[in-house]
């Protein structure tokens, strides 16, 4: 086999249902260590260009925080990944209400979201298959939702994440996996250099909800077409960034076509020689610089300050149920949602 998987006992929760912990190795030693609580990943060990691992996941060493304080720490996230405007939608006619849990607005499923539940787990050849059901009116959400999400570490140093989901009644479907990065395996990620495949991206208001239509790159902080590092044009004084606190936006990719699956961004450490590409088929990308990490959180011997961390989130665009213009999100009978994401791992001598 390419890759070995591991399972064994995690933690408890409150009314005794097992948490495990799944570990994913392939031949040349990448380990990705994944949780069938909100199929979170915890730990990715790669290699830096001396060849020393490390582990560029932050997360933590216990279930507590995931369970509490953690902000989507290697999670996965649905219903809808992202945010919707004042929890409200209207579908076939019906207005639907879903619980604000970040400002006004809905963000990444509610409280709790599909990054809080435990999902029936199982080992299949070299995948780890985690599944869940997402009943008739959970969060506000119509229709009973069935989820299958597939994990497998590649030879070529690949997280594939692969999910599918079924419903009984249309429902706004947006699923994606919420990991953060440092590839230096410490200190801040300002000096990393990122490129973004979009020459365009979605702008957004004071709450982070979309403003309607996309906006080009060119001109702007938001121009990653070429490396650019993150923290070179983090603090300019443009709209976009005062609303986001730094980068917090969904980038409209340049896909060869919908559902090709194409890379999306690359990522590189120049310290470390550490890069990370995500090929998705997704329509979008958040990119996230870690705005809201404060030196609150610790773990696996970390203190997670300012901008210790980056997300690339595939994903459709944030809102997309009230925002007629942007790619469908809507699931119906009949349908089966599907999508893969690879987050690849290399090393630039």
């Amino acid at each position: 086999m390419h890759c070995a998987i591991e399972q064994a006992p995690f933690a408890q929760l409150p009314d005794g249902s097992q948490v495990n912990i799944f570990t994913l190795t392939n031949r040349s030693g990448m380990t990705v260590r994944i949780l069938d609580f909100g199929g979170v990943i915890t730990e990715i060990h790669v290699p830096d260009r001396e060849g020393v691992f490390g582990d560029v996941a932050l997360g933590f060493d216990t279930l507590a925080p995931y369970r509490g304080d953690s902000p989507y720490f290697g999670a996965l996230i649905g219903r809808y990944g992202n945010r919707i405007a004042r929890g409200r939608f209207t579908l076939d006619g019906q207005a639907y209400t879903l619980p604000v849990n970040n400002g006004a607005n809905h963000l990444h499923g509610g409280v709790p979201g599909f990054d809080r539940v435990l999902w029936r787990s199982r080992i299949e050849g070299e995948e780890l298959v985690l599944q869940y059901r997402s009943a008739d009116g959970e969060q506000g959400y119509p229709g009973t939702l069935d989820v299958t999400v597939r994990y497998r570490v590649s030879e070529d140093n690949d997280i594939v994440v692969r999910f599918e989901a079924v419903t009984d009644r249309a429902t706004p479907v947006n699923l994606t996996q919420h990991s953060y990065f440092n590839l230096a395996a410490g200190g801040d990620i300002l000096g990393h250099e990122v490129t973004i495949d979009a020459d365009k991206f979605v702008p957004i208001d004071d709450g982070a909800i979309p403003t309607g239509g996309l906006a080009p790159v060119a001109g702007t902080p938001f121009d990653f077409r070429t490396p650019v590092a993150i923290g070179a044009r983090i603090g300019e004084p443009h709209e976009q960034l005062l609303h986001g606190g730094g980068y917090d936006h969904c980038f409209a990719l340049n896909a060869p076509a919908p559902g090709v699956l194409a890379r999306a961004a690359r990522v590189r450490d120049p310290g470390s020689g550490r890069v990370l590409e995500l090929f998705t088929q997704e329509p979008g990308v958040q990119f996230y610089s870690g705005n809201f990490l404060d030196g609150s959180l610790e773990g696996k011997g970390k203190v997670y300050a300012h901008r210790s961390g980056f997300c690339l989130e595939p994903q459709h665009f944030p809102d997309s149920p009230n925002q007629p213009a942007f790619p469908n999100t809507i699931l119906r009978p009949g349908e089966l949602y599907q999508t893969e994401s690879r987050f690849r791992f290399s090393i630039e001598v």
